[in-house]
């Protein structure tokens, strides 16, 4: 999947969206605004959302409970569809999603939702932002959505947990979408223990999009993997893995690899998980280029 936007590819723009919304029916709109360390998302929903838009909670609605698993684990698939139906989402209706802009959180409602079955779903490319800066309609109205019948099958996006993301590291490419400076080990704002796994390389998702949010081309990402080793079309075995501090911003790199036209595997436990294991190697230091951060040869 080599495409930016459109029917066929995970991203839709604004003027295009605008266009499906006018139709019968309109694609389910989710608003998965989250950071960080906050403010909640919930909050900015409040302040101005797009019409129709019903807000997923990504720590309540696209992660189960924290705990060894991670900070953001896969959530239960009965919590999940749950949460979806009550949402309006169904599986023969299109679902876009959205944050404020970068897509650093909607990347991780476009990715649960495929990986729990869902066929066509979307992310805003330039999110909120872009939509504003249109002059698009935005309200504070709460939507009312009839209930959709979306069931949740696991297990439609590739996944890795510790022992696979050792092994990618070591055969294939495991990218660190960390910032580099957390792949280094030389801070770590929410874990325990600083570094990265040895022999994952650091592509940091800023490196993904433009400075106003929306995504590089797919040539230009394209270009950015293929410098770490990943290759559209890669051999068999060659396998491609994505980890970051719990599984969201990793999610966003999955993201830009399949615009690039490179399937990934998600970490889902990520570094969260990783350090869990004091038997498990840390590495620091390195970065892009540095020996210690290149893809493995062959």
């Amino acid at each position: 999947m080599n495409q930016r936007t459109g029917r066929d590819g995970p991203l839709v723009s604004s003027d295009a969206l605008a266009a499906e919304l006018a139709g019968d029916p309109p694609p389910v709109l989710l608003d998965v605004r989250w950071r960080l360390g906050g403010p909640p998302g919930i909050d900015s929903y409040r302040q101005g959302h797009l019409p129709g838009a019903v807000f997923a909670d990504l720590d309540r609605d696209l992660a189960g409970p924290p705990g060894p698993a991670g900070r953001h684990p896969l959530p239960d698939p009965a919590a999940f569809q749950a949460a979806m139906r009550a949402a309006g989402v169904s599986r023969g209706r299109p679902v876009v999603v959205y944050d404020d802009g970068d897509a650093m959180s909607a990347a991780r409602g476009w990715w649960t939702l495929r990986y729990f079955g869902h066929p066509d779903v979307r992310v805003l490319d330039g999110g909120y932002r872009a939509w504003a800066r249109a002059g698009l309609p935005v309200t504070t109205a709460g939507p009312a959505p009839a209930p959709g019948d979306f069931t949740a099958e696991p297990g439609r996006m590739p996944v890795i947990d510790a022992a696979g993301a050792e092994a990618a590291a070591r055969t294939g490419l495991l990218l660190d979408a960390r910032a580099e400076e957390r792949y280094r080990g030389e801070t770590e704002p929410v874990d325990p223990v600083a570094g990265h796994i040895p022999g994952a390389v650091s592509a940091p998702t800023a490196g993904n999009v433009n400075p106003d949010g929306t995504f590089k081309d797919p040539a230009e990402l394209a270009a950015r993997f293929a410098r770490f080793g990943a290759v559209s079309g890669a051999a068999v075995g060659a396998a491609v893995g994505a980890y970051c501090g719990s599984g969201v911003t990793a999610a966003h790199e999955v993201l830009a690899l399949a615009l690039a036209g490179i399937p990934a595997a998600l970490y889902v436990g990520s570094w969260s998980n990783w350090v869990t294991d004091p038997a498990r190697p840390v590495a620091t230091g390195g970065g892009p280029d540095d020996a210690t951060g290149s893809p493995p040869a062959g």
